[in-house]
């Protein structure tokens, strides 16, 4: 199966830089990923001919606006195969996962249990330490096997009858394992607990069906899956959300006020406090659409068989250890690693001068890195515009890096 990666990279202007005397070989889509020409026209639309606010407004600006925002929604919904009318934007992911923390949490009692795991985002983990703090839950945790993956097969012992929430990532943004949703789905309904999807890193790679997943929450940001920074989205269940208080109070949230007492709005509104990001929406909803439209099963083999050079690549060298699975079979195109007695910010830095953009650090995974005894990793994170000659510049990089550092 045929991918035109050239063709695809021609639509994103950024990928047309230079850094200095070297071409940009863009390898920090796990933190940020570019935006093609068509989402920056679709906000430059909004900007610049129908820029007001939503909901409220009966003048042609604000009903075009409000159209527009309507449609972003339905096309989120559209990424994710759900109703539309249970996509909520958000800033992106913490904010959605805090959302969840709070108001699904608010439901919850002292000594209900709440199942995360080592190998979470910080923006995973820290809502619902505030969680514990706040209302007295337990939290528990599941462990990591030796190449990265969720060890599901403590789930027996961790998720018990007092256990009303697991909430892991569909794939890590450090290891780039994908989890076995269908195995923690199946734990979580034998004891009637609910599960959510921190799917930051996975929703880059391609639509997402969540009711095949069978979850109940999904977060996921907008700047990570080619959108704009400041927007993301929260699918919850209907009547989850139906029967969670509000998170945020503030207007557009809110169906009548009096002095004594607020009746709020229907979902999805009852959880979108205030002026919403409406161009970022707007650019959301059109790189979702975009992305409904590619050949991603011929994107998919392309990312990997990059992923694979990679790993090939790295595991040749003995001064160099991978962090996560070392072939492609469940995960994503991330690929983290660390070099014997150099500092993964000392990496980058140097591989920034080639033109290759890397992330270095413990990328908001320090219960991970204590895991696996690690400061940090240098992290390579691909997306559908990568090509070869990415691959073949961070490798010769190492190279001079390396013997730099010696």
């Amino acid at each position: 199966m045929s991918f035109d990666v050239a063709a695809v990279r021609a639509l994103f202007p950024l990928l047309a830089q230079a850094n200095g005397d070297a071409p940009l070989h863009y390898l920090d889509n796990g933190a940020t990923s570019q935006i093609p020409q068509t989402v920056l026209d679709a906000v430059l639309s909004y900007e610049t001919t129908s820029r007001a606010n939503v909901l409220r407004g009966v003048h042609r600006l604000a009903e075009a606006a409000t159209a527009a925002y309507a449609e972003a929604r339905a096309r989120m919904a559209r990424f994710l195969n759900v109703d539309a009318d249970e996509v909520i934007f958000t800033s992106g992911t913490t904010a959605a996962i805090n959302l969840v923390a709070y108001a699904y949490g608010d439901l919850l009692k002292a000594g209900d249990e709440v199942v995360i795991s080592l190998l979470e985002h910080h923006s995973n983990i820290v809502p619902w330490q505030l969680l514990r703090d706040r209302r007295g839950i337990v939290l528990k945790v599941l462990p990591v096997t030796d190449d990265g993956r969720l060890d599901l097969s403590t789930l027996d012992k961790i998720v018990t009858k007092r256990c009303r929430l697991i909430a892991v990532a569909h794939a890590s943004n450090v290891t780039g394992a994908v989890s076995d949703v269908a195995a923690i789905v199946a734990a979580a309904r034998a004891v009637g607990a609910k599960v959510l999807l921190d799917g930051a890193q996975r929703a880059p790679h391609g639509p997402i069906d969540v009711r095949a997943l069978a979850v109940d929450f999904y977060a996921l940001s907008g700047h990570k899956m080619f959108a704009p920074n400041g927007v993301g989205a929260l699918w919850g269940r209907r009547a989850l959300l139906d029967e969670m208080p509000p998170f945020l109070g503030g207007g557009e949230m809110i169906r009548t006020v009096t002095i004594e007492r607020t009746i709020y709005a229907d979902v999805p509104h009852k959880f979108e406090a205030g002026t919403p990001p409406i161009g970022q929406a707007i650019g959301l909803g059109t790189a979702a659409e975009w992305a409904l439209g590619l050949d991603w099963p011929a994107i998919s083999a392309h990312e990997m068989r990059l992923a694979q050079r990679l790993l090939d690549g790295l595991g040749r060298r003995i001064d160099t250890r991978i962090l996560g699975p070392s072939g492609l079979q469940r995960r994503i195109p991330v690929v983290s690693f660390a070099v014997n007695g150099a500092h993964p910010h000392d990496v980058c830095q140097l591989l920034d001068t080639r033109g290759v953009a890397l992330r270095g650090g413990h990328h908001c995974a320090q219960p991970l890195m204590d895991r696996f005894d690690l400061p940090g990793t240098v992290r390579a994170s691909l997306a559908l515009y990568n090509d070869d000659s990415d691959i073949d510049a961070l490798l010769e990089g190492l190279d001079d890096a390396v013997r730099r550092l010696g």
